[in-house]
């Protein structure tokens, strides 16, 4: 596991899902990880579940990610209390189904404020103390839906486009100051959100939600659902130093999903 002692990450919608492996890998690897979580209270108890590793300290903060006076907010308050952000996750993401002509724009708004704007929000408010100290990693969560047509998610699709594409530039820009931009884009992964989808998926396609998650096993090349960790693995390599010479990259972590 990559060595990350001494320094200090944020993870955004961390309080469960992917966002909580990641921070929970973070933490493992040695790094001190705060809690960003819509859920403050939810914040609070997956950070006091984070593994202690040496001198690390963790934290939580209640943050909506789509306002900029909160999200300023905690990042002032997460420099004054750990001096600085070494790795920014910004991992906070939503979806909603539903096919584009039944689509609402309460829905669309809905994902693209979390999705894309919540990344930009983040992003925005961390850069400068980065800036300042020549370095930093900002890795975010986009999707395989970020890279193909995905009927029934054409909005959420698009959101995280966007992500991959607000990725890229930032990381062009980002690159004389020695901060790199990545991102990652899962594929079919287990966690409550998924859940949620198999059942919207199913009544909009006539199916059942076991039916569904057959099919999407079926379009897994590896073979299997995937799980929060194996995406949790791919952010913690792209926050260490073995990923120094990597910016604008959109990884695919689906056990091969993306290919078909």
């Amino acid at each position: 596991m990559s060595n990350l002692h001494g320094k200090v990450a944020v993870v955004t919608g961390a309080a469960s899902g992917i966002g909580h492996s990641i921070a929970t890998r973070l933490a493992s690897a040695g790094a001190s990880v705060v809690i960003c979580d819509l859920n403050g209270e939810a914040a609070k108890e997956a950070a006091a579940a984070l593994p202690a590793s040496g001198s690390a300290k963790h934290g939580f903060a209640a943050v909506d990610v789509t306002r900029k006076e909160q999200v300023q907010a905690a990042v002032q308050d997460i420099i004054a209390d750990y001096g600085a952000i070494d790795i920014l996750c910004n991992n906070a993401g939503v979806s909603t189904m539903n096919r584009i002509e039944d689509l609402t724009e309460k829905e669309w708004d809905f994902n693209f404020d979390v999705n894309a704007k919540g990344v930009f929000l983040f992003t925005q408010a961390v850069f400068p103390y980065m800036k300042a100290r020549g370095s930093g990693k900002m890795i975010n969560t986009a999707s395989m839906a970020g890279k193909r047509a995905t009927p029934l998610l054409a909005h959420y699709a698009a959101s995280k486009w966007a992500v991959v594409g607000f990725t890229k530039s930032a990381a062009v820009e980002f690159a004389p100051f020695g901060v790199t931009v990545n991102c990652v884009c899962p594929g079919f992964v287990r966690t409550s959100m998924q859940e949620r989808e198999l059942e919207w998926e199913a009544e909009l396609r006539g199916m059942t939600p076991e039916e569904v998650k057959d099919e999407y096993v079926k379009l897994t090349p590896m073979g299997r659902i995937q799980e929060p960790e194996d995406v949790a693995k791919a952010v913690c390599f792209l926050a260490s130093e073995e990923a120094d010479f990597i910016t604008g990259e959109a990884l695919d972590v689906t056990g091969g999903a993306h290919l078909l």
